[in-house]
């Protein structure tokens, strides 16, 4: 499994990752310089559009998904691995990264269908079927995004909350397992309106709570702020002997930790954040491209940056603290600094965003399973996706997070064929409506 995912997440994916992100932020003429009206287009409701979620109900959604473990556990692998340099290439893929996201999501609103109860089913499939005209990549695409949700979506959340739990307060994983399957069936068997509504509740809470101990740790390292940062970009294009606690690095470690790390994040490229867009009620499809592009922003350019300051201003105040530290265990180490309280952040931080992320991964496989099978296999599906969730609290997981990488990237590859293919049709809509002021347009489905 480890010999299959250095193949599919090798070098020519990242490549392939990056080129499609360089591409789309070239073509549609930096559509990231609209941040800041597509935050303001996040906490607009949409008048006169029917249908659907919100479009920050289906942010929120996208965010349970995205922000996880890989913004704290991740960032600490880059970190480790990569030295210090790759917090800046995960920043850097980030921001390119919002452009693939933006391109995405737009295709997933533009081609997406009205279900039974009169909401929206979307996501690359069904732009695979309709605009492409190939039924068989879509089937493709669909069953890795099923399978994965298993995987990277519940059974090793699961398996990571059981694991804190243990350490942090000593519950068996037995006990975390069934709690969470209770808390989550709570959620998960009330459909997709149910869990959208729950992570637009969940998301701000769980960010305003790991920010703010982020800010009172970057308070108590703030003599090493610059510092931290001077470092951060210096080492993302030097190479670096191992020193103060730090492991050596080629310029090549720190950008291919930190892509590979920001990738994981964000999942632009991925094509699960447009299935959650698709649901949104919008007027046009550039108006929810821009609101899912700041899933990418929040994840990426703001949580991976500031946990990467922390753990390397810390790392520069107290060297002597990460002594026989390694891993995804820099990030549980920085946290340390807080004496005493800075431990049951970390933990409870790290079981709040696993749990969004069970919720949010449960809304894609939903997405997915209803189109290979209909709306009818969802109450299946419900029932193995929590059964998954206790086993993977109980379990050994090293084989289902390898199997999980590899289905993400086996997702990733036929929706980054799809955005090349249909590169034209992204263009056209945003430069009607983003280039030529018209977002207050309804839909004219232009041809």
């Amino acid at each position: 499994m480890d010999d299959l995912n250095s193949i599919v997440w090798g070098l020519p994916m990242m490549a392939l990752l990056m080129g499609v992100h360089l591409l789309l932020t070239v073509r549609l003429r930096i559509p990231q310089r609209k941040i800041f009206k597509a935050l303001r287009l996040s906490v607009t409701e949409e008048e006169g559009a029917e249908g659907g979620m919100s479009p920050f109900a289906a942010l929120a959604t996208a965010l349970a998904a995205t922000l996880g473990t890989g913004n704290i556990i991740g960032v600490s692998m880059a970190v480790a691995l990569g030295g210090p340099g790759a917090v800046l290439w995960c920043w850097l893929t980030g921001v390119l990264g919002m452009a693939t996201k933006y391109g995405e999501s737009l295709l997933a609103v533009r081609y997406r269908r009205r279900d039974k109860q009169g909401g929206y089913r979307g996501g690359p499939m069904y732009v695979m079927e309709e605009a492409l005209h190939s039924r068989p990549l879509a089937i493709v695409f669909a069953v890795f995004a099923a399978f994965a949700a298993f995987g990277t979506g519940c059974s090793v959340q699961a398996n990571a909350i059981s694991s804190v739990m243990e350490t942090a307060f000593q519950v068996k994983p037995a006990v975390t397992g069934a709690v969470i399957c209770l808390l989550a069936s709570v959620v998960i068997l009330g459909g997709a309106k149910k869990i959208a509504g729950v992570c637009e509740k969940l998301i701000p809470f769980m960010a305003v709570f790991y920010l703010g101990g982020c800010m009172a740790l970057l308070y108590i390292n703030r003599a090493y702020i610059l510092p931290s940062i001077r470092l951060i970009v210096t080492a993302a294009f030097t190479p670096r002997a191992a020193a103060g606690g730090f492991v050596g690095s080629t310029v090549m470690q720190a950008a291919r930790q930190g892509i590979a790390r920001g990738l994981f994040s964000d999942e632009s490229g991925l094509g699960t954040a447009p299935m959650a867009a698709a649901g949104a009620r919008a007027r046009n499809s550039v108006r929810q491209a821009l609101v899912s592009m700041t899933g990418t922003f929040w994840d990426t350019v703001v949580f991976c940056a500031v946990t990467g300051i922390v753990i390397v201003s810390a790392m520069l105040h107290q060297p002597e603290a990460f002594v026989g530290i390694s891993g995804g265990d820099l990030a549980e180490g920085a946290f340390g600094l807080m004496n005493g309280f800075g431990h049951v952040i970390f933990a409870v931080s790290l079981v709040i965003f696993a749990f969004a992320t069970i919720l949010g991964w449960s809304f894609y496989g939903e997405q997915a399973v209803s189109y290979l099978f209909g709306e009818g296999a969802l109450k299946y599906y419900r029932v193995f996706y929590l059964a998954a969730v206790f086993a993977g609290s109980v379990t050994s997981m090293g084989v289902v997070w390898a199997l999980s990488d590899l289905l993400n990237g086996l997702m990733a590859l036929p929706n980054l064929i799809c955005l090349l293919l249909l590169q034209r049709i992204i263009i056209r809509e945003t430069n009607h409506y983003l280039w030529n002021r018209c977002l207050e347009e309804r839909d004219e489905s232009l041809p």
